[in-house]
C-alpha cells in the first residue's frame, strides 16, 4: 500500500458515556460529547474529522444521558435541513438540500450509565465487523493524521496502537537574560520530555478476545 492510498471502511468506536463532572454546568442536561463548539456538538466535530480521512462508520458507546445523542441522530436530517411541511398531511415532509454526512453509518449502543471504559468497549464489540477498528473518546479533538496512524498500526503487527502527545506545562514560563531581564513570556509551554495518552487508538479485533470478556451482555 502506498502513502497515497486511503484505508477505508474501518469502524470508529467512540466513548460517549462518561458523566463529564469537570464540565458540570454544561453537562447537567447533556452528555459531554454534546457540548457545543461553534454551534455543533464536540461529537459532530470528531466524527467529521474521521470522515475527512475516509472513515464514516461509527459505533457510539452511550451511557449518561445517551438519549440526548439518540435524539440528535434520529432527528439529524430535520435539524440540519430546510424543510417543507404539509400541516394537514404530517407524514409528508420535504427536506431541501443534502449534506456530506448522509453517508455516515451510526450505531448507537447502550453500554450503561456507570460502566468503565473496558466494559463499554466490550459491550459494543459485537458491532465491530472488521479486523481492525479505531477507538477514541467523545470529548477530545486533535489534528492526528488518521491515515498515517492506520498505516503505522498495520506496519508493526502488534495488537494495538496509541497516540502520544507532549502535554502543556501547568504554568506560564518566563525566559530571563543574563542580567535578569525578561526576554520572553511563554504561556503554558509544551513539555519536551515524556508523552501522555493522546486518546486516538487503533486495535486489532483480537483485542476483544484476548483482553476483554466481550461475551457478557450486562
Amino acid at each position: 500500500m502506498t502513502n497515497d492510498e486511503k484505508i477505508l471502511n474501518i469502524p470508529v468506536m467512540i466513548l460517549c458515556g462518561g458523566l463529564g463532572t469537570r464540565l458540570h454546568e454544561a453537562t447537567e442536561v447533556r452528555p459531554k460529547p454534546m457540548v457545543e463548539i461553534g454551534g455543533r456538538p464536540i461529537l459532530w466535530h470528531l466524527m467529521k474529522y474521521y470522515a475527512s480521512h475516509g472513515l464514516d462508520e461509527f459505533i457510539l458507546c452511550l451511557g449518561y444521558k445517551g438519549s440526548v445523542i439518540k435524539d440528535y441522530f434520529l432527528n439529524y436530517k430535520s435539524l440540519n435541513s430546510d424543510i417543507t411541511l404539509q400541516l394537514n398531511q404530517p407524514d409528508k415532509v420535504r427536506y431541501h438540500g443534502s449534506n456530506s454526512e448522509e453517508n455516515w453509518r451510526v450505531t448507537l449502543v447502550e453500554t450503561g450509565d456507570r460502566a468503565q471504559t473496558g466494559a463499554r468497549v466490550a459491550r459494543a464489540a459485537r458491532y465491530v465487523d472488521h479486523d481492525i477498528f479505531c477507538l477514541t473518546y467523545g470529548d477530545g479533538l486533535a489534528d492526528i493524521d488518521i491515515q498515517a496512524l492506520l498505516r503505522f498500526h498495520l506496519s508493526h503487527g502488534r495488537i494495538g496502537t496509541v497516540t502520544g502527545v507532549h502535554p502543556p506545562g501547568r504554568f506560564g514560563e518566563i525566559s530571563l537574560g543574563t542580567k535578569g531581564e525578561v526576554q520572553q513570556f511563554n504561556e503554558k509551554p509544551q513539555v519536551t520530555d515524556g508523552v501522555i495518552n493522546g486518546g486516538f487508538f487503533v486495535f486489532n479485533r483480537s483485542f476483544f478476545e484476548k483482553y476483554l470478556d466481550f461475551t457478557r451482555k450486562d
